[in-house]
């Protein structure tokens, strides 16, 4: 909103440091203050009110230790995070920029389906939530919103190599320190690549699994390619949702995880960058940087209430809204591939509970009695859970929950090094 209004008026108004609304920077870090004070102040006022209504976790007794004291803790904090998110987005973002539109609509939409989880937990009394179909639905109903806009859409495009021979062709110079400057010829053209790690090119085309070629192979890709992004938020906002289940847990992970989007996001955007690090130049991704921007802050302001011992949890109104904005970023930027090395966590506490499910199915159907792989799932319930009935024994000492949400901490701090290192390992 605010730079949208520098827009309209900075030709006719010179006012002292208005000029500073034009550059991304400035706007991230004033997001990053904004949704932190937003999220520390507006958040207590929330957390005091969902006390005082009684809006609390209802636990089962699963043996872990600490786990009976957590009974009665706030829930559906998310609340916080999603007002903290949207408020400095709207505030400093670019309003007309496709990628922020739907980074907004991604927001309100899964934290929308998780709040009516949480309110038939809570007020309705159902442990169930929101029957999973529905959720399902929901996040599908995302994914073709977010894939079709970005096949229709004129700005969502890559900036390619071109001969000046070729249609839609324009010039740039490219000014290097210490160097010449050069004059390259680019197109902008929409297109279904993405950045795969570990491989010389580091592109790959959607395209390329059509098994038909030519214009008709391009569209199929397109169709491919919608339904891998239906696929991407489904997954990734499922193992956010599944990750949290200790204080603290979720927030840190995904305040880490959005960390690092926010610095691909600021290199695809970037010309210069982009240019020398030889990946993908995306025009106009730069304004991701500001969500991305809010989205730290709002986890960061929120994990001073829902670090060890919590004070409120986020509930589905926050795990399917943190998944989602991550999906949704990653995609856009074109480093969705790449999820499964930056969201490590997720993508192996999601793969401990299928697994653990499926096992338990097959030796139940074969033996009579269900045997399971973990101690218990996700993952991180099987480090802090007692006893050995597991194939997977260790440690048979359980730790203590925050020693645990620290660990998982630094494996994602690690996870996150590595996929921005893929940038330049090829």
């Amino acid at each position: 909103m605010l730079y949208n209004l520098y827009e309209y008026i900075k030709d006719f108004i010179d006012f002292p440091g208005l000029g500073l609304l034009r550059y991304i920077s400035f706007r991230a870090f004033s997001a990053i203050l904004l949704s932190l004070i937003i999220s520390l102040f507006v958040g207590k006022k929330i957390i005091t009110r969902l006390a005082k209504k009684q809006i609390g976790e209802d636990i089962r007794d699963l043996g872990l230790e600490g786990q009976m004291q957590k009974k009665g803790t706030p829930t559906m904090g998310g609340i916080i995070i999603l007002i903290a998110t949207l408020v400095p987005t709207m505030l400093l973002g670019n309003l007309k920029n496709i990628y922020v539109i739907l980074l907004i609509i991604t927001t309100i939409w899964l934290g929308f389906i998780g709040f009516l989880d949480d309110y038939i937990k809570v007020f309705k009394k159902n442990k169930e939530g929101l029957q999973g179909k529905f959720k399902i639905y929901g996040q599908i109903t995302l994914g073709l919103i977010v894939g079709i806009t970005l096949y229709f859409s004129d700005q969502p495009v890559i900036r390619v190599p071109a001969n000046i021979q070729e249609r839609g062709v324009r010039s740039e110079i490219v000014n290097r320190t210490g160097e010449e400057p050069q004059i390259r010829y680019f197109k902008d053209e929409k297109s279904t690549k993405t950045t795969i790690p570990f491989v010389k090119n580091n592109e790959f085309d959607y395209s390329w699994l059509s098994p038909i070629k030519g214009e008709l192979g391009q569209k199929i890709g397109w169709i491919i390619y919608i339904i891998s992004i239906i696929f991407i938020i489904t997954a990734v906002s499922n193992g956010t949702n599944l990750t949290d289940g200790m204080d603290g847990l979720a927030t840190g992970i995904s305040a880490i995880v959005g960390t690092t989007l926010g610095i691909l996001a600021y290199l695809s955007g970037n010309i210069i960058y982009s240019n020398y690090l030889h990946i993908m130049y995306i025009p106009d991704s730069g304004e991701i940087v500001i969500v991305m921007a809010a989205f730290i802050g709002a986890l960061i302001g929120f994990l001073w209430y829902n670090s060890y011992p919590a004070q409120v949890f986020m509930g589905d109104t926050g795990s399917l809204a943190i998944g989602g904005i991550i999906a949704v970023s990653a995609i856009m930027i074109r480093k969705e591939l790449l999820i499964p090395i930056l969201c490590g966590i997720f993508f192996i506490e999601s793969l401990s509970v299928i697994a653990q499910r499926v096992y338990f199915k097959y030796t139940k159907r074969r033996y009579g009695i269900g045997q399971r792989i973990f101690k218990m799932s996700p993952l991180h319930h099987h480090f802090q859970k007692e006893n050995i009935d597991a194939i997977i024994k260790h440690p048979i000492k359980a730790l203590p929950e925050a020693k645990i949400v620290t660990r998982f901490w630094i494996i994602a701090i690690f996870l996150a090094v590595i996929t921005i290192i893929t940038l330049k390992i090829r």
